[in-house]
């Protein structure tokens, strides 16, 4: 069942056009219409789009997300139009569904258009060929196809998976015994008469698709190495893929960058990794212990859930993308942890916590599920959820995200509506405020910010309802709006801040008090210069050497020199991008940002300082952790 035109349009008004969203005034079906059915077609994991045909922005109204209903006038037409289109001007033939509806007294038009199976793409316009004419959705924009953009659309035409390919530059010495008697003993808990137990150890690398005959010879697989390897093939074969425990002082990425972070590196077959990184996060966020009676040992208790620290670790072993080379990072801050992993969910985030599962790496989960490391397909995120409410915890955050190419977990350490809470909003405002807004208001006053997906997650509610929630708390004063359509989030309003400052002046702490957010400090100067310095001169903390080969930029620089400089720039400290635009000559922020920062960030090369949120408003760049471990 499609949604309905009212539904579309109240999300339009709420969030403007977004990923999955689209209006057109279409007065005919023209070439626009087709690269977005083109795009919807394509796009991997989006699961497919909608086209609101009869509703158009208002020209009238420049500062909010104003949509008018134009209507259409022959509706018939246009629909056969439509279908005549999409079965001939493609490659293949596109099978939308469509509904004709009556919307403020109007004939509008709502046209559903699936996601192709992956064996079909690239879905793509004939007249253009390949790769113009296989149009991708990028946020709320159809855009054409490259060469990179053929790589991702042909994937879904390969029979197995990457941790079933073989790898060439490995052979059975590779794979460690002592790691294959672990599965063993694990799997022997769980099913003592399991047959798989009584096979050779060759035999069971192949039923468990970790190894395959090359020929004459019995080879390892992806999912062999990463499951039974060596720590000398681990290195060898990838030698990113890692687990890194970062401890951040405070509640930044860098609050003192002349102590940043210390890391633990965690390198070992994923059983034992999944371990050790479980350990590591448990020893350090042991809180108090308990004797219950009856009992004849202590119970120690982590400020997270056990079974929470653990799924989220197992969760990001299992379905990070082995394609990319990076390591995944657990970091623990002041007041969260943070566990992101290289690789977006194949899943819609919307569909995260239901039940099912899609995983990028079938072999590696299909062991793990055996030993019970990993939940009940599809169970992981909805049993972190329950637990955290539980426990009395906000529930985790999940953003996955494209660009970069990323899955982060937030898990706040906070207990939620505590004896402080309570007090701090009695103090915070008289209006009667549901359990949804109170949480809303603790996530701000901890992170500094929120938008509609998160609200969406810690409230597990819909888009529309979070809208109008958010927008409730910021008539009240108690959050202010930033940004506009898709990109709008929240920050601490004027009457949280003066509630704050209160507090302090009457010698009152707030719980868990957040940094102030900066005006639009992503895009803004930071205050680290002095007053007697120019905002446009390169500060003092700047090595001299950076200084002169800033001096000497040229107006129109290579972008080898020009990015060599960010990578210096943003390993001292986190800069935002209007300061390091100022440092590079005066240049165009936007323009840095678009051909420079995002795609570096994309690559890797550098990271946010808050990844959770892309458009916080304390946003700045830096060089990630592994990358300034190896300086």
């Amino acid at each position: 069942m499609i949604r309905s035109a009212e539904d579309l349009l109240q999300e339009l008004l709420s969030l403007d056009e977004s990923h999955r969203i689209e209006a057109k005034r279409c007065t005919q079906i023209d070439r626009s219409v087709m690269e977005t059915v083109c795009a919807f077609a394509n796009e991997p994991g989006l699961g497919g789009g909608y086209l609101l045909l009869g509703v158009a922005r208002d020209p009238q109204d420049l500062f909010s997300n104003a949509y008018q209903v134009v209507g259409i006038e022959n509706p018939d037409k246009l629909q056969s139009d439509l279908a005549s289109q999409c079965a001939s001007v493609f490659n293949r033939a596109v099978r939308p569904r469509v509904s004709v509806e009556a919307l403020h007294d109007k004939t509008v038009v709502v046209v559903y258009v699936p996601e192709s199976a992956p064996t079909e793409k690239p879905i793509y316009l004939s007249n253009l060929g390949l790769p113009r004419g296989a149009y991708r959705r990028i946020g709320p924009t159809d855009q054409e196809g490259s060469e990179d953009d053929l790589i991702a659309l042909y994937a879904g035409h390969q029979v197995d998976t990457f941790d079933a390919a073989v790898l060439a530059d490995a052979d059975l010495d590779d794979i460690d015994p002592a790691a294959i008697e672990d599965y063993r003993k694990q799997r022997q808990q769980i099913n003592a008469s399991a047959e798989e137990l009584t096979w050779t150890d060759h035999d069971l690398l192949r039923a468990l698709g970790c190894a395959q005959r090359d020929g004459n010879a019995l080879k390892p697989t992806v999912a062999g190495v990463l499951l039974f390897g060596t720590p000398m093939a681990l290195r060898r074969c990838f030698p990113m893929m890692r687990i890194d425990y970062i401890r951040v002082p405070g509640r930044q990425w860098v609050e003192n960058p002349n102590h940043r972070f210390d890391t633990l590196e965690i390198r070992a077959p994923l059983f034992t990794a999944i371990r050790r990184a479980t350990n590591a996060v448990r020893d350090e966020l042991l809180q108090s212990f308990s004797l219950p009676e009856g009992a004849l040992a202590r119970e120690d208790e982590t400020t997270l859930p056990l079974r929470v620290i653990r799924e989220a670790i197992v969760n990001a072993v299992m379905h990070r993308s082995y394609r990319i080379h990076g390591a995944i990072q657990i970091i623990r801050y002041a007041n969260r942890l943070e566990i992101r992993n290289p690789g977006h969910s194949i899943k819609a985030e919307e569909q995260l916590g239901e039940p099912g599962s899609e995983t990028r790496n079938p072999r590696i989960a299909a062991v793990l599920h055996e030993v019970n490391i990993a939940e009940t397909k599809g169970s992981g995120i909805r049993a972190m959820r329950e637990l955290m409410l539980a426990h009395d915890l906000l529930p985790p955050t999940f953003e996955s995200s494209r660009r970069p190419d990323q899955f982060v977990a937030t898990f706040l350490f906070h207990h939620f509506l505590g004896p402080d809470d309570l007090t701090w909003l009695r103090r915070l405002t008289g209006e009667a405020i549901s359990d949804e807004e109170a949480r809303a208001l603790v996530f701000v006053r901890e992170l500094g910010a929120i938008d509609n997906g998160a609200y969406r997650t810690i409230n597990r509610t819909d888009t529309l309802n979070a809208s109008g929630h958010l927008r409730r708390l910021r008539d009240l004063g108690l959050l202010e709006m930033k940004g506009s359509g898709s990109r709008t989030y929240y920050v601490p309003g004027a009457a949280m801040v003066a509630t704050n400052v209160s507090s302090k002046a009457n010698g009152q702490q707030p719980p868990q008090e957040s940094a102030p957010a900066l005006e639009n400090s992503h895009q803004s100067l930071t205050e680290s210069a002095p007053a007697n310095q120019s905002p446009h001169q390169p500060p003092d903390e700047i090595p001299a050497q950076i200084r002169s080969e800033l001096d000497q930029l040229s107006l129109k620089p290579r972008r080898a020199p020009l990015r060599k400089l960010l990578l210096d720039l943003c390993a001292l400290r986190p800069f935002g991008a209007k300061e390091l635009a100022a440092l590079l000559g005066n240049r165009d922020p936007k323009h840095l940002v678009r051909d420079h920062l995002s795609p570096m960030v994309a690559e890797g090369a550098l990271a946010y300082t808050i990844p959770e949120m892309e458009n916080h408003p304390e946003q700045r760049y830096i060089v990630p952790a592994d990358l300034l471990s190896k300086d």
